[in-house]
């Protein structure tokens, strides 16, 4: 049985994420720190810690899979609307008969890049909310899909 203090860790753990929107890898760092001062004092901490930290680290390579989708996606279809000869004779770029139509393939697999990556971050937002309930109850959470890099 998980005292309250334990409970109050490891939800503040799940929640410690939602730092990212303020610091810059707070999502990791918190959670972190969080993690490794209490882990050893705590079976029911350390297996949210690695939870929450297993969850941002997959869903930054999950991120990381989709730009690597959506760039060069995004380049080639604005480079390949651009006369290089503008370059060459420094004159104004002009997207000059610009044409979605030889496209519409190619930038509806980028747009639904960008939706998976915005279903993933509202998944996200759910899914910390839920596991900082569940750790609060004393239940012990693994995220959906969470790729177990700290066992």
């Amino acid at each position: 049985m998980e005292t309250t203090t334990e409970r109050n860790i490891a939800a503040f753990t799940h929640l410690s994420t939602f730092s990212q929107y303020i610091i810059p890898f707070g999502n990791y760092i918190f959670p972190i720190i969080i993690w490794t001062s209490k882990k050893e004092q705590s079976q029911f901490v350390d297996h949210n810690g690695k939870q929450a930290l297993n969850f941002q680290l997959s869903i930054l390579i999950y991120s990381l899979i989709l730009v690597l989708i959506v760039i060069p996606i995004f380049l080639y279809t604005v480079l390949k609307n651009i006369s290089f000869n503008d370059f060459a004779n420094h004159n104004d770029v002009a997207f000059e008969n610009f044409d979605f139509s030889n496209n519409v393939g190619i930038l509806t697999v980028g747009a639904l890049a960008i939706f998976a990556f915005a279903c993933m971050k509202v998944a996200e937002l759910f899914l910390v909310i839920y596991a900082s309930i569940k750790a609060a109850n004393g239940e012990e959470y693994s995220y959906p899909l969470t790729i177990p890099f700290i066992k």
